[in-house]
């Protein structure tokens, strides 16, 4: 089996934006979907794991783009292993079109947790620590990746409490929602403009269902912004559940 898997895809009318070009966030979910596809296929999917009360939980995402699909566009996304460490693996991604052109590049990096007590798991334990015949550490991911978020504003921008359909097969607020939310922020003037060229995204905490979800947002320019979702607690306090970074051009 190829360590290397690509899965195809088409920028559908319901997935693009008003200027015909696909939604990050589309782009996102279909991010993650490939990368079930690679992992079920190797016997790491999230249903093989959730027999044994494991799942996968992603820490950090980038996905750095030349240009969006456009409606009806077809393209496909690669994926691969570039790295496994002791409780943390690192996902690659090349999104393509047809004649071999580039639309952009991902990275990921993922935990697995035990169910149970929502901590790591030892990759290197797991079916005999086999996750590392599917590295391909020579294949070109041609992007920088997360860099380090930090917000210091004061107010928030913008208060969402968390409800039925934010919330994913873990329990948790699914991981795309976060990034709609984040885009949303950004004035809607710019995306006639301009498209989103980087975005990252670092998890920090989980939230769930009926959870106050506080988003501040830091302008670094007219093109850049850090954004910090924090949500609240009883006691009035505020815990960062996951930071981000949005740049356009």
């Amino acid at each position: 089996m190829d360590n290397v898997s690509s899965t195809p895809y088409v920028a559908e009318p319901f997935q693009v934006d008003f200027n015909g070009k696909l939604f990050m966030s589309v782009l996102g979910n279909n991010l993650l979907n490939t990368a079930g596809f690679h992992a079920n296929d190797r016997g790491f999917g999230i249903a093989t794991l959730n027999q044994s009360k494991y799942t996968w939980v992603l820490s950090r995402f980038v996905i750095e783009m030349n240009e969006m699909p456009s409606q009806y566009e077809h393209y496909s996304i690669e994926t691969w292993i570039e790295k496994v460490f002791r409780f943390f693996t690192n996902r690659n991604f090349a999104i393509k079109g047809d004649g071999g052109k580039v639309y952009g590049y991902a990275k990921s990096i993922w935990a697995m947790i035990s169910l149970d007590t929502r901590k790591p798991e030892d990759l290197l334990v797991l079916h005999g620590g086999s996750i590392v015949n599917y590295v391909v550490p020579e294949k070109e991911c041609p992007i920088d990746p997360p860099g380090r978020v930090k917000v210091t504003d004061a107010e928030p921008v913008f208060t969402y409490r968390s409800c039925y359909s934010d919330i994913d097969v873990n329990g948790h607020v699914n991981s795309v929602k976060y990034m709609e939310h984040m885009i949303n922020l950004l004035p809607f003037q710019l995306f006639k403009e301009h498209f989103i060229k980087r975005f990252e995204i670092a998890y920090v905490a989980e939230s769930y269902i009926g959870d106050v979800l506080h988003f501040f947002l830091h302008k670094n320019s007219e093109l850049e912004y850090l954004i910090d979702v924090r949500k609240e607690a009883e006691n009035g306090t505020f815990e960062t559940v996951c930071r981000g970074f949005i740049q356009l051009i």
